[in-house]
Formats: C-alpha cells, sequence, structure tokens
C-alpha cells in the first residue's frame, strides 16, 4: 500500500474486549497475548479482554495493551505502508510495526514507560484538560502568563512544581494542556473556553514527566533500534524519522513535550504520495480527527479502520 499512511492511537482509545475476537480465531494473537502475559508476568490479556476498565485505564496496563493490539492487527493484515505516525504511545506501535524493535522489546519499553509516568507525579497532583474551540497561540501565551506568575512559588509540599504546559494539540479546534492541577484550571479559567477535564492518572507530556523522561531514556539505550523499513512522523518535531537513532531520540523527547497531531495530520494530507489513510488499532479517535483536517482543506481522503478480523476482512 505504497500510497497509504498508517496511524497508530494513543491512550485513551482503549476499551474492554479490545483484542478478543483475534485472540478466538487466530493463533498468532493468541501466541502473542500469551507472550504478552509472559513477559509482563501478569494476565494482560484477561485485562484487554474483560476488565475491568479502571483497570486496563491504568497507565501501566493501557500503554502495553494498546501497543500488543496495533501490532496483532498490522500484522494479520499483512499490508505496509508509504509511511505512518502514532500519537504518542501509537509512536511506539508505528516504529515496532516499522521493525525499529521487536515485540519483546516494544512491549518492556511501554510497560516501564507507563510505570515511570505514574510515578513522576502523585496522584490527584496533576491534571490535563482539554480546552475544545481554543485559539493555539493564544493557548500558549496564557500558559507562559500562569507560568510565570508562578515561577517564584516553591514547589508543594510533595515536591509538584506549579507549571502547566500544552500538551498536545489534536487538532484545529481542541488543545489538551497538562501539569500541576492548580496551575491548568488557572490556565483553563483564563482562557474561558469550554473544558473537559480528562480521566487520567498523571500529567503527561508536561515539564512534570521530565523525571519519568530521564528513567526512559536508559531503558532505551539499552535496546538496539533498527532503521525503519518505512518512515514514521515523529511527535515532538513532525519529521520522518528515517534511521534507528533519530527513531530513540525522538521517543526520548516526546514524554515531555507536546504532541504536535494537528501539524501531523497537516503533513500527511500535503504529501502527495498519500491518497488513503488507515487507523489500526483500538477505537477511531484518530480517524475523527483527521476527517476534521481534512474538511478544513477541503479534501475527500479516504480512512479505513483495522481494529477487528472483520475490518480486515472487508479491507482485502
Amino acid at each position: 500500500m505504497n500510497d497509504s499512511a498508517f496511524l497508530f492511537p494513543g491512550q485513551g482509545s482503549q476499551a474492554v474486549g479490545m483484542g478478543l475476537d483475534l485472540f478466538e480465531k487466530s493463533e498468532f494473537a493468541k501466541k502473542t497475548f500469551k507472550q504478552a502475559d509472559d513477559i509482563l508476568g501478569y494476565y494482560l490479556s484477561r485485562i484487554c479482554f474483560t476488565g475491568p476498565e479502571e483497570e486496563l485505564k491504568l497507565t501501566c496496563n493501557t500503554q502495553p495493551a494498546l501497543l500488543t493490539v496495533s501490532y496483532i492487527l498490522y500484522s494479520l493484515w499483512q499490508k505496509e505502508p508509504l509511511l505512518a505516525a502514532g500519537h504518542s504511545l501509537g509512536e511506539y506501535s508505528a516504529l515496532l510495526c516499522a521493525g525499529v524493535f521487536t515485540y519483546e522489546e516494544g512491549l518492556t519499553l511501554v510497560h516501564k514507560r507507563g510505570k515511570y509516568m505514574q510515578e513522576a507525579v502523585p496522584v490527584g497532583k496533576g491534571a490535563m484538560a482539554a480546552l475544545i474551540g481554543a485559539d493555539i497561540e493564544n493557548v500558549r501565551r496564557t500558559v507562559a502568563v500562569v507560568n510565570d506568575e508562578n515561577g517564584g512559588l516553591p514547589a508543594d509540599p510533595e515536591g509538584v512544581r506549579r507549571v502547566v504546559n500544552l500538551a498536545n494539540w489534536n487538532s484545529a479546534s481542541q488543545v489538551v494542556i497538562s501539569g500541576e492541577k492548580g496551575a491548568v484550571e488557572d490556565a483553563a479559567r483564563r482562557l474561558g473556553v469550554k473544558t473537559i477535564f480528562l480521566p487520567v492518572s498523571a500529567p503527561f507530556h508536561s515539564e512534570l514527566m521530565l523525571p519519568a523522561e530521564e528513567k526512559l531514556a536508559l531503558d532505551l539505550d539499552r535496546v538496539v533500534f533498527a532503521d525503519p523499513r518505512f518512515p514514521v512522523i515523529n511527535n515532538w518535531q513532525v519529521q520522518k524519522v528515517r534511521s534507528g537513532a533519530d527513531a530513540r531520540a525522538g521517543l526520548k523527547m516526546q514524554v515531555s513535550r507536546p504532541v504536535r497531531w494537528q501539524e501531523t495530520m497537516e503533513s500527511l494530507l500535503l504529501d502527495p504520495g498519500v491518497a488513503r489513510f488507515a487507523e489500526i488499532g483500538s477505537g477511531k479517535v484518530l480517524a475523527g480527527l483527521l476527517k476534521r483536517a481534512a474538511r478544513d482543506k477541503q479534501r475527500d481522503i479516504p480512512v479505513v479502520n483495522i481494529e477487528n478480523l472483520a475490518d480486515i476482512e472487508k479491507n482485502p
């Protein structure tokens, strides 16, 4: 499929029951889920298939679960794209499918990534908020003002600094901010737009993730990164990664920096080689964001979702 771009979802796309039909009908899927259970030392398969939802939503479970389902679907579909991109955790899925590291290595990395991110900030001290209809430049200015005003304030008794950062630029009408809970609330109040506080356990893609970034960098340096078979657009630079060294650097940098997804979609829509898209994994979040970006550019782009065996059979 040398005219296609593949998209791999990140945290928030998980759903109890994901991967069950794959496990029941595919020997490869069954083998891969058993491998995940053995590597992690607990039944990731059971958490994917039956939950409970609160357990699946734990970052250390969500990340290996999404990676596993995307990897199985990609492997079973047996299509290779012109290029790919993944949203946050999805960047690992894209690089895995591009052959940059093995499934075992990828699974171990994302499990540790989730664990480190959760440990970086005490539960309840951080927050993430989606701002609906906010102008990106206004968000940047407001975040800078809040951080400037809080710059002279000491960290709270648990060492959490009063910072807020741009975490995700998901679309022209949706920006996510992340950081210390009070600072996030302050920035959202000043912006005065519709705000949805996300049900997450840590302030991802903020400066508060720097301790997680430092720990993960050591693990990333222990893994041999091959050059990808197809380019993968990274999150923090919106650049096509063509070498293993650049792939590793991108994964190190993305933990505490924003996911520039709107810019990624614009880049893909402007690429003359890309004629169609597929989202591979649980959910349809990325397909929805892509269609919105395409409408803004008055483009009609074919998009398919590959999230179960039926989807694979419909798109041979």
